[in-house]
Parts: structure tokens; sequence; C-alpha cells
């Protein structure tokens, strides 16, 4: 099971305790990226480290606890700060600006509401590099006039894929595009949707060019009495939201909006082959169950569904592909199911079965 930390205190505490508790996991991390930013880009890591610094000013006006927490993780790990910010700016360093070719992509979110569901439902398989399945962590964070947070993250990274008590959760699909800005780290955009207390507060901190690169950030909100999901595609021309006025809600690792496109070139050449597909099968496989086999959609069906394997290597369960070098090859390295009416989480590491599943 993955390691589970709970933090508590002012930012740069609960930065110190995640850095000392999760200093493995952490030191992983900056193993996997060093190597994967070779790889993806030919740079070496104080390159890396000096491409992450460009975001810091962005960061400073956009919330300064992020820097304070970030302090505390490099302080509890025996690393330096510009370590953790380039670990938090990796997607804006491996994914954006990308003039490469040939690749593999992973992680295919879904979500369901009413008239489809009773409960609002969203998760994920989320696919990467299978040594990052070693730099897990599942985090408790309770902040001041802050919501609680769960989220499993990477060690290093302090906003990933997770809920809040207030009934806001998000799941995340990278998305590979030719170009970025200095504005703010889609994974601290990640968190500031965690911190929020409504789907209006978490989209707010998304709008408006804020976030410095391209993204899928599906976010569901339950308050209780009525839930919604969205699709809200990111770029550092502003946001888009895609699907979920029908009770469902799929995204995978292409560009979906039109508009996006406009201002952003999709550089995932595998997108035929891997993403479309993996997202029509997600559609097909809700739809099955809620017509052709008349099922009530809840936490099971997402269980059948994130371990389905067709069109395997490249399925909703995604395993290597190894025809795509090394640094590229995707494996689903954990499975979250999130129902945000009940307020309640399911974990699976590695690749799911059914019966994998814990609940958190």
């Amino acid at each position: 099971m993955v390691k589970k930390l709970v933090l508590r205190g002012s930012p740069r505490e609960i930065g110190r305790t995640h850095g000392a508790d999760g200093k493995k996991e952490v030191h992983q991390s900056l193993e996997t990226y060093e190597k994967l930013f070779h790889g993806y880009k030919g740079i070496n890591w104080p390159e890396a480290k000096e491409a992450g610094l460009v975001h810091l000013k962005a960061i400073e006006n956009y919330n300064m606890e992020f820097i304070e927490e970030m302090e505390g993780v490099a302080e509890g790990a025996g690393v330096d700060f510009e370590d953790i910010l380039a670990l938090n700016a990796r997607s804006e360093i491996a994914l954006a600006n990308y003039k490469g070719a040939s690749f593999s992509d992973g992680c295919t979110s879904i979500a369901v509401t009413a008239p489809v569901s009773e409960h609002t439902i969203i998760g994920q398989n989320w696919d990467w590099k299978a040594s990052q399945k070693e730099s897990l962590l599942l985090l408790e964070i309770h902040q001041e006039d802050k919501p609680v947070i769960t989220m499993v993250t990477e060690g290093g990274i302090i906003g990933k894929i997770g809920f809040n008590s207030a009934g806001v959760g998000l799941c995340f699909n990278a998305l590979l595009t030719d170009k970025k800005s200095d504005e703010v780290p889609v994974h601290l955009g990640l968190r500031s949707v965690l911190n929020s207390s409504s789907l209006h507060e978490a989209v707010s901190k998304l709008k408006g060019g804020q976030i410095a690169s391209a993204g899928n950030i599906m976010i569901g909100y339950d308050d209780g009495g009525a839930g919604m999901a969205t699709n809200v595609e990111t770029s550092p021309f502003g946001i888009d939201m895609i699907g979920g006025t029908d009770g469902k809600a799929v995204h995978t690792n292409h560009i979906c909006s039109e508009e996006i496109k406009k201002n952003l070139k999709d550089m995932n050449e595998f997108a035929f082959e891997d993403s479309m597909i993996r997202k029509r099968r997600a559609e097909q496989l809700i739809f099955h169950t809620a017509s052709a086999r008349n099922e009530e959609i809840n936490e099971t069906s997402f269980k059948r569904w994130l371990s389905d394997r067709f069109n395997e290597p490249n399925s909703i369960n995604h395993y290597e592909n190894l025809n795509a070098p090394e640094h590229r090859r995707m494996v689903t390295v954990f499975s979250i199911i999130m129902n945000l009416t009940e307020r309640r989480m399911y974990l699976s590491t590695g690749h799911p079965t059914e019966d994998s599943f814990e609940e958190i």
C-alpha cells in the first residue's frame, strides 16, 4: 500500500513533514525526472532547475504559501529548493515546447453524475514511468481555513490527484504541446483546485492564462445535494470546458477543445492509435453499463472500467509499449476512484484488477 502522511500546520511545516517522512519518495522522484528530462529534452539536472526558476515570480504572485511549502519539502528531504521547484514544474519542463516525436502517452479519466448515476463519481488511471510507483505518497493535508485534502502524489510534488472535504475532486491528463508560458506550473494549479471549497472557486484559479502549460483537469464537485463534473482544458492562453452536461465526462491525452487548438499544437503523435481509442473505449463502457446492461453505475463499475485491457498495451489499463524508446514507456502506476457524494476514495497501485482496490 502507498505510504500515508498526515500533514498539519503552517505551509512550511506541512512541507517539512512531507520532505522528511517522504524523503525516500522525494529522492525517487528526483532520480526519475533527471532521466526523463534528459530523455525528453536532452537537458541535465542543473539545466532543469534553471528551467523551473522561470516560474518563480508567477508562483510568488499566485500563492506565496506554495513557495513556503516547497521550501519546507526541500528542508525536510535535505535537497535544494530548486530541486523541488523543478519537480513541481515537471510538466512544463518535459511536456511543453515539445519538438520530439513518437510519444507514448497514458491516463484515462472518467466521471459520472446525475442523471447517469445517483452519486458524483470521478476516477482515473494514472499512467507514467513505472519507477514512479516507488515515489507515491498518500497525503492527508490539514490547513487553516481550507478543506482537508486527500491526495495521491509523487514525492516532492505538492499538487496532484485527489479530493477534499468540501466535495471538490480532480483527475488529471497530461497534454503534449508546442507552447508554454512562464506562469504557474499546472501541478500547482491542481493544488489550488484541491484548496477550493466550490466549483466556481476551483475554476477561478485556472482561468485567464494563469497556468503555464496545457493539461486537462477533470473537476468534480458535490455539495451534498447535487453534483457536476467537467473537463477543464488549461493552456497559457486560457481555459475551455468540455463535456459533463449529459451526466458523464471522459478525457485522455489529446486536446479536445477547438478553442485551445487555435493557439496550441497537439504534439501527441500517437493520438489516433492510443489516446482517442482509450477515450472511445471508456465512452463505450459507460454506454454499455448504463444502457445495454441496464446496471446502476457505481464504484464497482469504475473498478471494471479502469481494469479494462482492450487494445493492450494501449489499453485503459495501460501496459508498457516495448516499441517506444525506454524513457517514453508508460504503464498504469495507480488507479483512483472518488465518490464525491459520500467523500470516499478507492486506490489500487500497479495494474488494477477489480478486486485490487482498497478503500481509503
